[in-house]
């Protein structure tokens, strides 16, 4: 499920996205496997991050999948398949796409056989030291021989990424394409400077009453999901700590860590800020209970009459965690009823004095869903307030702020 909202582009065949990938040059290697026919989807995904694409075909490939349709998922770009003098194969590229990565290619890469742009265009990549990600398809004997094993390891240490999905019907099926160029951004963009360990808290989070019953705050995830994706697509090093939520994330995020439990959410990040390597900043954008109830032995039975609950202050999240955080960027949110507006931006001041906040972002509920022109407001320390209008510039903006810190 996507969750990211769309705008309008210059390139009309695609709804950009975002700008993950504005004025990068991809290399799309298409060899010979069936998952070939995915490669018009892995185009147009790439084109939706403002990426130019550029398909290599080899002779196996043609016969899965013509180059005219290759060119129209690439925006009409003309496809290299024949050895000619424009040696378009040795081009520049920002990244290198293998997908699918059949044995047979990967094989002939490793053993340095040249017999096709193809295989000349991810060795010339190779040697210059170009961002290049390899998917490999294939049935699980193949997968499975422990030739196949010697081959990506050789691979990997030649410095190329690989992207492997789950078996599913015998088969390494080639991963969706969403998730393909979400690893491909992120393998670019990481060579970018400033990229920073980040750790978002997201979700709702529960407190039981009894076995089956339990109270709730609302939180969808949208937003953080949404923020997470975006700065795993630029390059961050992303850890989500994951509470109850509506949505899902629209690729598997590498280090996602679930619970409802608020107490339990504290000690993941507590962990977190305590490891070896703690991230430098966090945003913490899961709603955690202010509130939380005794849970009663058992399930309480329906016809028992009126039941009062007994509400106690849960732990201050952003108080605790500053004692473990200092010196590392911290991110608050606030969301308040809509008949509190006059007291939102002076309650986003509070938490950045209280806790050592360098922003807040801050909204009403009806700004939440995402209907109005404003959907939140930056609050940062310096006493500078920025509107948002859309999701997407919420996420953006984040990043920017990240980077330039």
């Amino acid at each position: 499920m996507m969750v990211f909202e769309m705008v309008q582009t210059k390139d009309t065949g695609v709804d950009r996205i975002s700008d993950c990938l504005d004025g990068k040059r991809i290399a799309l290697v298409i060899s010979g496997g069936i998952a070939a026919t995915e490669s018009i989807k892995i185009s147009r995904e790439i084109r939706r991050y403002g990426g130019s694409v550029y398909p290599i075909l080899t002779k196996s490939a043609e016969k899965i999948i013509t180059p005219l349709a290759v060119s129209w998922g690439a925006g009409g770009v003309s496809v290299t398949d024949e050895w000619n003098y424009k040696m378009a194969q040795l081009e520049s590229f920002d990244g290198v796409l293998l997908a699918p990565a059949t044995r047979n290619t990967i094989a002939k890469f490793v053993h340095g056989i040249i017999d096709s742009p193809a295989l000349m265009s991810i060795s010339a990549a190779s040697g210059n030291q170009t961002p290049m990600l390899f998917v490999p398809s294939m049935h699980n004997d193949l997968f499975d021989d422990p030739v196949t094993d010697e081959l990506l390891k050789s691979v990997t240490e030649k410095g190329v990424e690989i992207l492997l999905s789950d078996s599913v019907e015998g088969r390494r099926k080639q991963p969706d394409p969403v998730s393909i160029v979400a690893k491909l951004c992120h393998i670019i963009n990481s060579r970018l400077s400033a990229r920073n360990r980040i750790a978002i808290t997201l979700g709702a989070t529960r407190s039981p009453i009894d076995s089956v019953r339990f109270i709730q705050n609302s939180s969808s995830g949208k937003t953080g999901w949404s923020i997470a994706e975006h700065l795993y697509r630029m390059g961050h090093d992303v850890i989500c700590v994951v509470g109850e939520t509506k949505y899902e994330p629209s690729f598997l995020l590498p280090d996602v860590r679930k619970t409802s439990d608020p107490d339990r959410i504290l000690e993941f990040c507590i962990d977190l800020a305590s490891s070896s390597n703690p991230p430098g900043l966090w945003i913490h954008s899961a709603a955690i209970l202010d509130y939380q109830a005794e849970k009663e032995r058992g399930k309480r039975k329906s016809d028992t009459g009126e039941w009062n609950l007994t509400l106690y202050p849960s732990v201050k999240h952003l108080g605790e965690l500053s004692k473990y955080t200092t010196g590392s960027i911290r991110i608050g949110f606030k969301l308040e009823d809509d008949s509190d507006e006059e007291h939102l931006i002076p309650r986003a001041y509070d938490l950045i004095s209280k806790y050592g906040l360098d922003a807040v972002v801050a909204n009403l509920i009806s700004e939440a869903s995402g209907s109005l022109p404003l959907r939140c407001r930056i609050v940062f320390s310096g006493n500078e307030v920025q509107e948002i209008t859309t999701l997407q510039e919420l996420c953006e903006t984040l990043e920017s702020m990240i980077s330039e810190n």
